[in-house]
């Protein structure tokens, strides 16, 4: 097993890749709450959700670290699930079995992408600086949310973000989670981000911030309401306005996942003569996920950005997203206990993370105006959006326009020019 998931090459061992694989799993168990409140909201069956959620990223899980040997954890995208609620559902009023649907047609769209490697040839063609800005644009996003997830910021009508309520009890427990996480990591302890969070959910339980669970184990709920729905709604897309939203999931879907893996292969060191070793099949592996997750009942799948927690403590190869697939498995049946895990507890692992990631813009080349601007833009577009989609459109974008001007349009790959035009009518449309 060592040889086939390349320990020795990539300096790892099994304590490091499981510790990983549990701060990942952690750090994205949120979404198995977050994901089924969400969609809910469209009439479908949250218990369903649940189980859905769950299923789609042990699947994904699996299939990016056995057939790609990378350690990134795949779940529904919260980005994607708020579009599909809000925008598709309720906002444009279409059922969710025909919004369902339409997650369907893209995933096997993807799929037939990523066997063309049409998408492999999209990530590898993008600009080094771009790549560097993109990792460090989801650093500063990832770090966003959490100092959101801790109360530290909240929303202000009148300066957009302000200092949030420092004496409320969650605040002042994600803070003790952070100097202690921040503690841990100085003296060089190997896994602090973990013990950090393990230690701070302990003292909420304590001090009773954190409730203690009542059981252990919890049913797992039936997945019928949602399971194979896909199907029988196949005749309800031939319409503009469901194409326009396959079009959509499309777009939004292939940029985060391209942004996830540029951000983990940077941060691992994986990357290789500006590519990603074994993108192909890690984009295979994404849009399989995205398939089968359709089919279970949920929204798009993504490779999620949280996944460089588990690589700021070790993670190196795909035994990580194995034992991330793993905790999701468990989490099935004890639901209760996964319960306890609060956005408080998370924020300070999301804040340190984002720093982590952050010092991958040192790598720009910040003495060139027509390359850090577009740069820039791609950076500061993620949190202040909070999209990582919109932050690459806004890069790429400008980026071609830049070189032109500055006399280098030949040094810009024709690829590059598509992704220009395509990102401006992905504007127009949204």
């Amino acid at each position: 097993m060592k040889a086939f998931f390349k320990f020795e090459e990539r300096g790892t061992n099994y304590r490091k890749e499981t510790l990983a694989g549990i701060t990942t799993f952690l750090s994205m168990a949120y979404i198995l709450v977050v994901n089924p409140i969400i969609l809910s909201q469209t009439g479908m069956d949250k218990g369903a959700l649940f189980t859905a959620t769950a299923l789609s990223a042990i699947v994904g899980s699996l299939l990016i670290g056995l057939l790609a040997n990378f350690p990134v954890g795949i779940a529904p995208s919260m980005g994607l699930n708020s579009f599909f609620t809000f925008s598709v559902c309720i906002g444009m009023g279409v059922p969710w079995e025909t919004a369902l649907t339409g997650v369907f047609i893209a995933g096997i769209i993807f799929m037939i992408l990523s066997l063309m490697k049409i998408r492999e040839k999209i990530i590898n063609v993008i600009p080094s600086d771009l790549k560097f800005a993109i990792a460090g644009g989801i650093g500063f996003f990832v770090a966003f949310i959490g100092f959101k997830n801790a109360g530290l910021i909240q929303a202000n009508e009148d300066t957009i973000v302000s200092i949030g309520n420092l004496g409320s009890p969650g605040t002042l427990l994600a803070v003790f989670g952070f100097i202690v996480t921040l503690m841990l990591l100085v003296k060089g302890i190997k896994g602090g981000i973990f013990y950090g969070m393990v230690i701070t959910t302990i003292l909420g339980m304590v001090v009773g911030q954190i409730a203690v669970p009542h059981s252990v184990v919890g049913a797992v709920p039936s997945l019928s309401p949602t399971f194979g729905v896909v199907f029988s709604h196949l005749g309800d897309i031939f319409s503009l306005k469901i194409f326009a939203v396959i079009f959509t999931f499309l777009f939004v879907a292939f940029f985060d996942t391209a942004g996830a893996l540029i951000a983990v292969a940077s941060q691992a060191g994986l990357m290789k003569d500006n590519q990603i070793p074994n993108a192909g099949r890690a984009l295979l592996a994404d849009s399989a996920s995205g398939v089968a997750g359709s089919i279970f009942g949920t929204s798009t799948t993504a490779s999620f950005v949280e996944s460089s927690a588990g690589v700021a403590v070790g993670g190196r190869t795909g035994f990580t997203s194995v034992i991330i697939a793993l905790g999701f498995a468990v989490a099935l049946f004890f639901s209760p206990i996964l319960s306890v895990i609060t956005p408080e507890v998370t924020a300070p692992a999301l804040i340190i993370v984002g720093a982590l990631m952050a010092t991958e813009v040192r790598h720009i080349d910040w003495g060139k105006l027509e390359v850090f601007i577009p740069s820039f833009l791609t950076i500061i577009m993620m949190p202040l959006t909070s999209s990582v989609a919109t932050g690459i459109a806004a890069g790429f974008v400008l980026y071609p326009f830049a070189m032109i001007a500055s006399k280098k349009a030949r040094q810009v790959h024709p690829i590059m020019y598509v992704l220009a035009a395509l990102f401006i009518l992905f504007f127009a449309v949204s």
